[in-house]
């Protein structure tokens, strides 16, 4: 998921989203405990998206919270 599309997306839509990823994460690595993944990557992948959805929801709370004062 591109950075540009995740800025479209809706505040909920983004803490669904980033909930989900979290999940799926969660699931390849206990999946690549018992057997390695066909391509470990993607737990990079997972990692870097998730990262990127907790910066969109943490700097659109510090936007709300500088539009309140």
């Amino acid at each position: 998921m591109k950075q540009s599309v995740i800025r479209e997306l809706g505040i909920t839509e983004l803490k669904e989203r980033l909930e989900e990823e979290e999940k799926q994460l969660l699931k390849m690595k206990l999946n690549h405990a018992v057997s390695p993944l066909e391509n470990p990557m993607k737990i990079k992948f997972y990692r870097r998206l998730i990262a990127r959805l907790k910066t969109e929801v943490r700097r659109r709370e510090l936007e709300n919270m500088n539009k309140k004062n």
